[in-house]
């Protein structure tokens, strides 16, 4: 009886077992394997094709949450679940790095991009953007999106450009702060505003604005996207997906979507 009973106890563990083994199959525990990654709201359709492209390459997928990098920190530093940052400035990539939340040696300087002023593609709208041109003319009675211009980084290059054009006071009280660069998009594309400050890829995303002028480079800091796998990540994968943003492959699509890549092309 006791042998009976032994027997099946060990049975129930063997099925057990057996059934944490087919669990372990599952597309949900797949799932749970996937990079995770937080990146920039202006990455978006730049960063989902170099995804596809790295699925297709090596049969391994990322999920990838989009938001302002200010955001996406934050976040980061409340201990959310992201195996890899991407910023879209370097201010909030030291931001962690400064607290030991990105693991040492594992960021790179990515891509560049340039910050350009956009209205509705139908808009009569003309622009030559200078010293203390009449941005605010320009604007009327409507509002100038932007992102967030303390957490968005797109919006903290449009306020230091503005600053340094001279024309920012005449503006500040006309200005539609937006959660990401994205959404401060959608403002003019949608025609809600007039004129909007983004990113030269994020207009060359959407049809329906037009650039009536791009910003001096000179007049705000260097656009600079880092990348960097985060301290409190295990995913084997992580540090291959950062590589793989700076392959040959990956390169040509960020490039192709108006990105500036930053570092040499690695083997894909």
């Amino acid at each position: 009886m006791l042998n009976r009973r032994r027997f099946g106890l060990k049975f129930a563990a063997a099925i057990g077992g057996m059934a944490a083994m087919l669990l372990a199959g599952t597309p949900a525990a797949l799932a749970a394997d996937k990079v995770t990654v937080f990146a920039a709201a202006s990455l978006k359709n730049a960063l989902d094709a170099v995804n596809a492209s790295w699925k297709a390459d090596t049969s391994k997928e990322a999920t990838i949450s989009y938001a302002a990098s200010g955001a996406l920190a934050k976040q980061i530093e409340e201990a959310a679940p992201a195996d890899v940052f991407i910023s879209a400035d370097t201010k909030w990539m030291k931001y962690l790095a400064d607290k030991k939340l990105i693991k040492a040696g594992t960021d790179v300087q990515l891509l560049g991009n340039r910050i350009v002023l956009v209205a509705p593609k139908d808009s009569k709208v003309e622009a030559a953007i200078a010293p203390n041109f009449p941005l605010s003319d320009l604007i009327g009675d409507g509002k100038l999106a932007m992102g967030d211009v303390k957490a968005v980084p797109a919006g903290t290059y449009g306020k230091a450009s503005l600053e340094s054009l001279g024309v920012w006071a005449s503006v500040e009280g006309k200005v539609a702060q937006a959660e990401n660069v994205r959404a401060a998009l959608k403002l003019v594309s949608t025609g809600e505003a007039p004129l909007g400050i983004v990113y030269q890829t994020d207009a060359n995303a959407d049809s329906s604005v037009k650039v009536v002028g791009t910003f001096p480079e000179e007049s705000h800091p260097p656009i600079v996207y880092p990348a960097g796998v985060t301290a409190s990540s295990t995913n084997a994968d992580a540090e291959e997906f950062v590589t793989y943003l700076q392959s040959a492959k990956a390169k040509a699509i960020f490039e192709e979507q108006g990105f500036t890549a930053l570092t040499a092309a690695t083997t894909n």
